[in-house]
């Protein structure tokens, strides 16, 4: 490392969490926190037979890896089985909803940084 280089700068490749560790209530139990990132990535909880609603998906590409559980990703086309280890991509805009199975789901989503909210002068 070079001299004022930490493992916390945004530039160094670092462990950032423990995915099968995360805990908590359902919904996102982690989230990628480093303020400068060019990814949004966390890991989402459902409970057994709980589901996200149906909507069409934010105007980015994501991908989803599933890491505990099971369930079904219901899309325009056909529903997608979901279990560990599988890895699903989610075009824009895409018409999405899961459900989780009787054991429930569990997985990590990882796509291109939202742009935040902020306020903005007039004109800019």
């Amino acid at each position: 490392m070079d001299a004022g280089t930490t493992p916390t700068d945004p530039q160094v490749p670092r462990h950032v969490g423990d995915a099968l560790r995360a805990t908590g209530a359902p919904g996102s139990v982690w989230t990628l926190d480093p303020a400068e990132r060019g990814l949004d990535a966390n890991i989402i909880v459902l409970p057994p037979g709980d589901e996200i609603r149906a909507h069409d998906g934010p105007e980015l590409d994501v991908l989803i890896v599933v890491l505990a559980g099971s369930g079904v990703l219901e899309t325009a086309a056909e529903p997608v089985a979901l279990a560990p280890g599988e890895i699903v991509w989610l075009p824009a805009r895409s018409r999405r909803r899961f459900v989780a199975g009787a054991d429930g789901l569990r997985y990590f989503s990882v796509h291109q940084r939202k742009p935040g909210l902020g306020i903005r002068r007039r004109g800019e």
